[in-house]
């Protein structure tokens, strides 16, 4: 192994140690009472050298905006130039669902933590939702950008994102009495079923 290869596993070791040491901290103790300086002391580093991986407490509960982003992003530019960009999108919605699937015992829990982290502190929905927004910007130039126009000209390759997008959303936020990996990712494939259903020419949304 090179060793740029082991360099790049220390910072990832290092990253999810960060990760797993604040979402312990916010579970036991609450996510405004915990320090970045109390993250740090617990991984043994200084707070200059958290910086250098996470930009503050919410970059780490919202993580996992970032690694859903570049699923969607790699997975729509893989897709065949004349695809729908619509099609397209839900390719990439069901390889972060198969992401989803695939995670390892640690991503699962560090997940499902982070998902009650939202439903116990109101105040990061909106945090979350703006940096979901940031997300459907970046989309939004890729559609465009496929369709050949300019993305802050052009109301429908916005729209054809916020709709992919929103079945992500209605996936992910399951009732808080089924929040399992297993009922989020049913949860989402069922929204991206009914989101494709619903562009069918003659389908009644009302019958289903």
């Amino acid at each position: 192994m090179t060793a740029v290869g082991l360099r790049e596993r220390k910072k990832e070791k290092t990253r999810l140690a960060i990760l797993d040491a604040a979402l312990d901290l916010f579970v036991e103790q609450g996510y405004e009472s915990t320090t970045i300086e109390q993250i740090a002391g617990v991984v043994d580093i200084s707070p200059r050298t958290f910086f250098r991986y996470f930009t503050g407490k919410d970059h780490l509960a919202l993580w996992f905006h970032d690694h859903g982003e570049a699923i969607l992003l790699e997975t729509f530019a893989s897709r065949p130039a004349d695809e729908p960009p619509f099609a397209s999108l839900m390719h990439g919605m069901r390889a972060v669902l198969q992401d989803l699937l695939d995670s390892t015992p640690e991503d699962t829990a560090r997940f499902l933590k982070l998902r009650r982290l939202l439903d116990d502190n109101p105040q990061l929905v909106g945090r979350s939702v703006a940096r979901g927004a940031e997300t459907e910007r970046r989309l939004a130039d890729a559609v465009a950008a496929r369709r050949g126009v300019a993305a802050d000209e052009d109301l429908l390759s916005h729209l054809i994102v916020a709709f992919a997008t929103s079945t992500m959303r209605v996936g992910f936020e399951c009732p808080r009495a089924e929040v399992s990996m297993l009922a989020i990712a049913r949860r989402m494939a069922a929204t991206m079923e009914l989101a494709e259903r619903s562009l069918r020419p003659g389908w009644d949304v009302e019958a289903g």
